[in-house]
């Protein structure tokens, strides 16, 4: 979603852009569908997996495509790599570096992560992170080239709050003085949806209204199998939980949400948390991550990560006070505006493009 935000910006003019996704015909590729597109001259017989350490065997098997990507990018004259992914990252960093192309390398995860200490500080040209939380440790060779520059939003979007709210009841069958409290993402752990369900289920304890959870997420996205849905079913008393499935647009389905909960620990920057503000839903998050970067000047609440009855006090006095949850949700409209914008995002990526495309 960054990169297409970026990507539609950019001036065709002046900067020629080619997607090379890892497969061909695959949803990245159809998602990038309106730019050219080139397929991988060395496919890995095994995709890497998004989140999971590269080990040495599976940083063996990246090698061995170097050579052929490396001319891919000789023969096309590329300026620069713009590499977004640990499996991007992997894959073509060292073909880059080899090819005589500039390496533009995007880190969008946690400070500690391997490519980014011990790879990124000699292969990449410049560094760019989502969040002051992601950058490299003070001092270190990598930190020298790295700056921030936050993801892109489109910060016009406008949804009906009353409208989705609606809609939402109808399709999960709640009462019209239900509180809907909304999970989106993938079903990982380091996004903590078991503690999303233990604050759901903690929060029905703490109110006189009927409590719904809204996991919202690609179900095969999922480190938990069968195991999170059935947790979910088991939600008693006075909560319920549901299991959404992918809805897009994300933001429109966040503005019928009552609350957003982001229970994730060491997460760089959510997106789903930006658009909450955008279309005015209460933030409800950890104090981890970049999580308290994004909604600096009281934009919402922060909590003490893996607290689920922490987080379910918080919404029940969020809900107990509608002036100052409104006036929250006023400065976190206004302040996400002001920070998150694809156009803002855009000069700051371009300035790098012009800078390592400079002979």
């Amino acid at each position: 979603m960054s990169v297409r935000g970026l990507l539609e910006q950019l001036d065709p003019g002046r900067y020629h852009v080619l997607i090379v996704p890892e497969k061909p015909g695959g949803d990245i590729a159809e998602f990038f569908a309106s730019w050219p597109q080139a397929a991988d001259p060395a496919p890995p017989r095994q995709s890497l997996v998004p989140g999971a350490r590269i080990g040495p065997a599976k940083a063996l098997g990246a090698l061995a495509g170097v050579r052929a990507r490396s001319r891919f990018l000789q023969a096309r004259g590329v300026d620069v790599v713009h590499s977004n992914d640990g499996r991007s990252h992997a894959a073509w960093a060292l073909a880059a570096r080899l090819a005589g192309s500039r390496l533009l390398w995007h880190h969008r995860g946690d400070p500690s992560a391997r490519g980014l200490r011990y790879v990124a500080p000699f292969l990449a040209d410049r560094i760019l992170t989502v969040s002051r939380f992601s950058l490299p440790a003070q001092g270190s060779r990598a930190a020298q080239r790295a700056q921030v520059v936050h993801s892109p939003f489109d910060t016009q979007v406008e949804a009906c709050r009353e409208t989705m709210r609606a809609r939402i009841l109808d399709h999960i069958g709640a009462p019209a003085n239900a509180v809907l409290c909304g999970y989106f993402g993938n079903f990982i752990e380091r996004k903590r949806p078991m503690g999303f369900l233990d604050t759901v289920e903690e929060l029905g304890r703490l109110v006189d209204r009927p409590v719904h959870g809204l996991l919202f997420g690609d179900p095969r996205n999922t480190e938990y199998g069968e195991v999170l849905p059935e947790r979910a079913a088991r939600i008693g008393g006075n909560a319920r939980a549901h299991m959404m499935g992918f809805r897009s647009p994300g933001h429109a389905w966040l503005a019928g949400c009552d609350v957003l909960l982001v229970p994730a620990a060491r997460e760089p920057l959510g997106r789903t948390l930006v658009e909450a503000m955008l279309v005015k839903t209460p933030v409800v998050a950890t104090r981890s991550g970049g999580n308290p970067e994004a909604l600096e000047g009281d934009c919402g609440i922060l909590c003490d990560l893996d607290d689920p009855a922490g987080m379910a006090r918080a919404v029940a006095r969020l809900l107990a006070e509608p002036e100052q949850r409104q006036a929250m949700c006023l400065r976190a409209h206004v302040a996400a505006r002001a920070r998150f914008s694809r156009e803002h995002h855009a000069e700051q990526v371009a300035a790098v493009y012009n800078e390592l495309a400079t002979p």
